[in-house]
């Protein structure tokens, strides 16, 4: 065995030994996501050491045969698990949705294939001089490792509609290069770099939901006002709009209800505006009861309060304390943001104040 590939696992070993204090450390992650990125690292760890052990104890004498199968039969076997894993830190639920169940399912039950095929040589083979090879069955883990990369690449595009889909197209170059590397280890097989890349990408996979989840607002599931006040001052929409919402008499439900019942509504609210003005913009709480929207071309704002409206009502019909939103608009004409909100206050009240006229 090359020298070079006990530095790069050294490397390796102290890249994931680092991610885990990091994930230790971090605050923007809850009890369920640090456990999820942990058991990656570890994982992934783990089968780069069975890797070394694999190929130091290949063509040694015949006591070390049963070492070098139970490495590779785990080394292979457990290689799809590093994928589940990163799916599990997407969802801060703590409740296992039904696809990671099947997918957990099906990893077992791969396990149980593999392990079962170990005496006829379907997969991988250790010969009785204790020489490793490729099955005529080795597809079956090729398969295996392409499905969960497929997994973990579908769940990661469907899960970048929290975020509005922001940066969602970070993750095909991820997909790609992890692809690339497999298929060249898969051509090339003395190379052994496909765990260093898997670390590699771990790392950055790491890096991506964290800037994503630091980006909302743990309560309404928005964007927080952090991104709002950054996105404000990269906008160039010549016909773009800021839309504001303020919900009415707030604290009357907060008296009355309770603060619970006041943060449901909130997070109600958020889901009706993200569901009527997503497509068209970015939706943000930027403020205690306080919402807005940067909509992109001001011509799908009639459509969009519309449908706004439409989806309040189906909510206040299940939630009769629900309270009723006021909200204005202005054009952003000009790159000052605080001009344009001032407008857009201004028309606000006025649309809080024609409300409470109809009332009477």
């Amino acid at each position: 065995m090359n020298g070079y590939f006990y530095v790069l696992t050294s490397i390796d070993i102290f890249v994931l030994g680092f991610m885990c204090v990091l994930t230790k450390l971090s605050e923007s992650l809850n009890q369920k996501q640090k456990r999820g990125f942990l058991f990656a690292f570890g994982l992934i760890a783990f089968i780069s050491l069975l890797e070394v052990v694999t190929l130091k104890v290949d063509g040694l004498p015949i006591k070390y045969r049963w070492l070098n199968i139970i490495s590779n039969y785990l080394g292979f076997g457990l290689t799809p698990s590093v994928c589940i894993c990163l799916v599990y830190v997407l969802d801060k639920k703590m409740k296992l949705k039904w696809e990671l169940k099947i997918a957990i399912l099906c990893e077992i039950i791969y396990l149980l294939i593999l392990g079962f095929s170990i005496p006829f040589g379907w997969v991988f083979s250790v010969s009785q001089s204790n020489i490793y090879s490729r099955g005529p069955y080795f597809f079956i883990y090729i398969f295996a490792y392409f499905l969960s990369i497929l997994y973990l690449s579908l769940s990661t595009i469907i899960f970048s509609k929290q975020f509005q889909n922001r940066s969602k197209a970070l993750v095909y170059p991820l997909v790609i290069f992890l692809g690339a590397e497999t298929i060249i280890q898969i051509i090339v097989p003395n190379l052994h770099v496909s765990w260093m890349c898997v670390t590699l990408l771990s790392v950055l996979y790491f890096i991506y939901c964290s800037e994503m989840w630091h980006q909302l607002d743990a309560l309404t599931g928005l964007l927080n006002q952090n991104s709002f006040l950054n996105r404000s001052e990269e906008m160039h929409y010549t016909n773009g709009m800021l839309i504001v919402f303020d919900v009415d008499d707030f604290k009357h439900v907060n008296d009355v209800y309770g603060h619970v019942k006041g943060d449901l509504c909130l997070s109600v609210i958020a889901n009706c505006i993200k569901g009527a003005y997503a497509q068209y913009g970015y939706c943000y709480r930027i403020g205690g009861d306080e919402f807005c929207v940067l909509l992109k071309n001001n011509r799908n704002e009639d459509a969009c309060s519309l449908k706004f409206e439409h989806l309040m009502e189906v909510k206040r019909r299940k939630l009769a304390y629900l309270p009723k939103v006021s909200y204005g608009s202005a054009l952003l004409l000009t790159g000052d943001i605080v001009s344009v909100k001032d407008l857009e206050d201004q028309n606000m009240y006025m649309h809080k104040h024609q409300k409470k006229e109809k009332e009477q």
